[in-house]
């Protein structure tokens, strides 16, 4: 198995990225936070696409393992069938770093690129949802049980933030409606 290589959201990246999507493919970005419940922690994995900056798929669990992110990864594959080549962007949580996770990456033919050590830059867009659920919705709210949290959290990516929550770096629209638009440019051109 290959050294899995550090991220640099450069701009040869971007072109890149933006080249794998217009190709079905895509570039997904993963990180798990932590949520406070009165039946204890919860935790969330989740895999965002970083050109349409929606959150494709995750998954809640009152247990931080590895068949937590391999759930949110296989949910994302079945929802967006990826192309060979897709960059799949992680921190260097133990959950990345394991043989089987590695492992399961190349089997689904994605190409892992990890953020340096250190640096939270690497990793923005997700630091950047998780501290945007973290500060419209988790500070916010007082969880009884895990079981209450997960469906404000669902309501909060599906409905919310997916669908109807406009970002500055898509132009002040919906992830959504960027995809939409798009598409519809790219079908036309």
């Amino acid at each position: 198995m290959e050294k899995i290589p550090n991220g640099k959201y450069t701009r040869e990246f971007r072109e890149e990225a933006v080249k794998l999507v217009t190709e079905g493919g895509g570039v997904s970005d993963l990180l798990l936070p932590y949520i406070p419940t009165e039946e204890g922690w919860l935790y969330l994995a989740g895999h965002k696409d970083i050109f349409t900056g929606e959150v494709v798929e995750y998954a809640l669990e009152g247990r931080m393992t590895k068949e937590l992110v391999n759930k949110s990864l296989l949910q994302t594959v079945v929802k967006k069938r990826p192309t060979e080549g897709l960059i799949h962007h992680s921190d260097r949580g133990s959950q990345y770093c394991s043989y089987e996770y590695r492992e399961l990456l190349e089997r689904l033919g994605m190409k892992a690129s990890m953020s340096r050590k250190g640096n939270c830059y690497d990793n923005a867009p997700m630091e950047s949802f998780w501290g945007t659920l973290k500060s419209e919705l988790v500070h916010h709210s007082r969880y009884s049980s895990r079981r209450e949290a997960i469906q404000e959290i669902t309501e909060y990516i599906e409905i919310f933030y997916n669908r109807r929550r406009r970002q500055e770096r898509l132009g002040y629209l919906s992830p959504a409606s960027h995809e939409r638009q798009f598409y519809e440019r790219y079908l036309i051109a």
